[in-house]
């Protein structure tokens, strides 16, 4: 059986590479051990002092260390009566939000309603439609209205649908007064 040790050069470079490892893992695994005991040692000295421990790349990280021989469970009566007359004088900003409040919202004013009574409603509009006129030169202009289905012809001054009196006739409009109402609306020519 042959277990490659033949070859002495090979063994000797393998064998002093296990010895490397192992005395790396050895200062590795101590080198904790003590950097932790001489943290404690020095902490017992002073109770308050902070500790460096060794971090990647040569940079140290340091931490508080507070052990509990310096914590102090007796009451101090003096330091509470102290505190006792501080009042707290602030601005009015909530301490514990971390943006400040929204502006304030106003409140809307209500306008003034005058007292009586209501203002009459608006006439209704004249359901009439303007489709034209004719005439002739000489004569008077004749107008086209429609009402729904019904159309009328009507000339001014003429009253139709028993309550709608034409009271002039231009070319683009014509203007009608509702006689029931006194409702004047000028209705103008659309495209049928």
């Amino acid at each position: 059986m042959k277990l490659g040790t033949e070859n002495k050069t090979k063994t000797a470079i393998a064998a002093g590479l296990v010895i490397v490892a192992a005395f790396a893992l050895y200062n590795w695994v101590f080198s904790s051990q003590n950097a932790e005991t001489a943290t404690a040692a020095a902490t017992v000295a002073a109770p308050a002092t902070t500790a460096q421990k060794p971090g990647k790349a040569g940079t140290r990280k340091v931490t508080n260390v507070v052990l509990a021989q310096s914590l102090d469970p007796t009451l101090r009566l003096d330091l509470l009566k102290s505190s006792e007359d501080v009042t707290y004088k602030g601005s009015g900003r909530d301490i514990f939000q971390s943006q400040p409040e929204p502006a304030p919202i106003p409140k809307e004013v209500k306008p003034v309603i005058a007292t009586g009574p209501p203002p009459p409603p608006p006439p209704p509009p004249i359901p009439l439609k303007f489709y034209g006129f004719s005439g002739s030169k000489s004569g008077p202009k004749q107008v086209f209205l429609s009402k729904g289905e019904d159309i009328f012809v009507a000339k001014e001054g003429q009253i139709i649908d028993r309550r709608y009196k034409i009271l002039k006739i231009g070319p683009n409009s014509v203007e009608v007064e509702d006689v029931l109402t006194n409702n004047r609306q000028t209705l103008p020519l659309t495209a049928s």
